[in-house]
């Protein structure tokens, strides 16, 4: 009896059946069919394509930190609403349904941890709150991660995850990003590391800040990277983007980004940036 064909990722054509049934995932990127417990296993990179899905920064400390070495800090700090701003809701209601939604108060997770036995401060932006937007809760915790950076002399790991500032904070969130690159240049001027990891996407303020000012600027494949999306360039120019602009691979080839890593060698690449960094 004939073998039953199979698609990109290995499957047997016949098995794609139960795709309804919750054991399979259909790749949004190349359209395989693909089993869940694959996607999960390969850090939700499609083993057919290479393709890189969002991963929750909870798991990006699970991946990058020793076992029983993070302490997430700085977790009180919650956003008032200085501006009483108002859009399809109170900016108030959107920030608690973001709360209620994620179980964070914020757009980030900071804190202590250990990659390899060297302790660093570690940085995640979490996107699923409020696409990763940075307003002053954002900026100050980063502000805190840094200067923990300065004081203990450890390396700081940054991953950012992020659509830009937070418009519903106004001039108060564009200001995080002369906060937060201040304190990136204090631990610029105490030699202290700075390890920084663009997924996708980092764009709008924190692509404009610190985003790209890492000592080492590291970026997931494929990854958007860069302050006004594609689209407003174009309208605003009224020309054609180059095919991949502002892509990870783009800055890479013009000098903008030093490293492409896929997520399965994330780990190994910034344990060996913070060793080769910290000395």
């Amino acid at each position: 009896m004939a073998d039953f064909a199979k698609t990109k990722a290995g499957v047997d054509a016949s098995e794609k059946k139960t795709l309804g049934q919750g054991l399979f995932r259909k790749c949004d990127e190349c359209g395989d069919a693909v089993k869940k417990q694959d996607f999960e296993r390969n850090f939700e990179v499609c083993p057919a394509c290479g393709f890189h899905f969002h991963l929750p920064a909870e798991r990006w400390i699970e991946i990058l930190t020793d076992p029983g070495t993070w302490t997430a800090l700085d977790t009180d700090l919650i956003s008032a609403d200085p501006l009483g701003f108002v859009d399809s809701k109170p900016y108030p209601e959107r920030i608690e349904a973001a709360r209620k939604a994620t179980r964070l108060n914020d757009a980030i997770l900071a804190g202590e941890a250990r990659i390899d036995g060297r302790p660093i401060q570690l940085g995640v932006f979490v996107f699923r709150f409020m696409g990763g937007s940075m307003g002053s809760v954002v900026g100050e915790v980063v502000t805190r991660m840094i200067e923990r950076g300065v004081e203990h002399r450890q390396p700081v790991v940054l991953l950012s995850c992020s659509g830009g500032a937070r418009m519903q904070e106004g001039s108060l969130s564009l200001m995080q990003m002369a906060k937060t690159v201040a304190a990136r240049g204090r631990l610029r001027d105490a030699g202290v590391p700075f390890i920084s990891v663009l997924l996708n996407p980092t764009t709008g303020g924190v692509a404009a800040s610190f985003a790209l000012q890492g000592d080492v600027n590291i970026a997931e494949p494929g990854a958007l990277i860069g302050f006004a999306g594609p689209r407003v360039i174009e309208d605003t120019i009224r020309e054609k983007l180059p095919d991949g602009f502002q892509r990870a691979e783009f800055l890479l080839e013009h000098g903008m980004i030093d490293l492409i890593s896929t997520r399965q060698d994330m780990r190994r690449n910034v344990a060996r940036m913070v060793e080769y960094l910290a000395g």
